[in-house]
């Protein structure tokens, strides 16, 4: 089986202008949901093999939230910042692992979500978690056809 699970990083703080995009923070709800999503994937049971997260402050505090709930230290990866939906897939695929999970940014999550649900899911809002999963243990094999099954989950769900 083969498991990729999409994390959009959690609410950023806007509230210093001049901050580069890079360094921006966690806001006091990222800072509440990315704990909370980090649990409620835990529960789940889903499988985590390796966490990357790109290499901003945001996505990096979202990905320790969810490393600490996994048991798993996230792996910086600078190319994950901004990364496209190829980019994303293909970190997923290089992994050497058959369960991934990424924390990264739109609009490449939500391009790739939205891909591999079949348009089923529209929009990654903050925080939110999308899982899909192939009855292969092939990579290659994966990222050339649609999922066996995917699921869904927010903040506000």
């Amino acid at each position: 089986m083969t498991t990729l699970t999409l994390v959009r990083h959690a609410k950023s703080d806007w509230g210093s202008p001049g901050l580069d995009d890079h360094d921006r923070p966690l806001n006091e709800r990222g800072q509440r949901d990315a704990p909370a999503m980090a649990q409620r994937l835990a529960a789940s049971g889903t499988p985590v093999d390796r966490l990357l997260a790109s290499t901003a402050l945001r996505a990096r505090t979202t990905a320790t939230a969810f490393g600490t709930a996994l048991g798993r230290e996230p792996e910086l990866r600078d190319e994950l910042y901004g990364a496209s939906a190829r980019v994303l897939l293909d970190a997923a695929a290089g992994s050497g692992v058959s369960s991934v999970l990424i924390v990264a940014h739109d609009p490449g999550m939500t391009v790739l979500a939205e891909r591999l649900s079949g348009g089923g899911i529209a929009h990654m809002p903050t925080c939110a978690v999308a899982t899909f999963t192939w009855s292969t243990d092939d990579w290659d094999v994966a990222t050339a056809i649609d999922p066996d099954d995917w699921s869904f989950d927010s903040p506000k769900s």
